[in-house]
């Protein structure tokens, strides 16, 4: 049985530490679905065209990587998908408490669908998405912390 895992997120911007998990999980999983989420609700940085261009530019030729724009539930989106893995990274005893929380309640809405949670590596620990968002938009240098293939303009 191939094993399929959805990575979600907004990725607005992705990350080093997003690329780092998804490299790792691509070890694990026969496929990885780069799920991008919208929500109408809301305030992006980044266009949803540029998040998903800039995360196929991270990943130009990996062929388990498949990238998806979604919107509502992600287990409904993983049954939609037949993937019955999501893939969470963890920097943190604070990022487990609010993962934990979400996995548990995915796991009542759908049985058949595990969460997987992988450690961030040490140096990605302190890397977010928001805090990339807040250099970038305070002018400062957000390189260090993106993909090597993302470029800010």
């Amino acid at each position: 049985m191939k094993k399929t895992a959805v990575f979600p997120g907004s990725f607005d911007p992705i990350t080093k530490g997003h690329e780092a998990i998804i490299n790792r999980s691509t070890q694990i999983f026969d496929k990885v679905i780069i799920a991008i989420g919208e929500n109408s609700k809301k305030k992006y940085l980044f266009d949803i065209e540029k998040r998903k261009k800039w995360i196929k530019q991270t990943f130009p030729e990996n062929s388990k990587i498949d990238i998806q724009v979604y919107s509502g539930l992600t287990v409904d989106f993983c049954l939609n998908n037949k993937a019955n893995f999501i893939v969470r990274g963890l920097r943190s005893s604070f990022d487990f408490e609010y993962e934990q929380a979400i996995a548990l309640t995915n796991k009542k809405l759908a049985p058949t669908i595990e969460t997987v949670m992988l450690f961030a590596e040490p140096k990605y620990s302190m890397v977010s998405s928001s805090i990339v968002r807040d250099i970038i938009n305070n002018k400062g240098n957000a390189e260090q912390f993106l993909p090597d293939a993302i470029k800010i303009d």
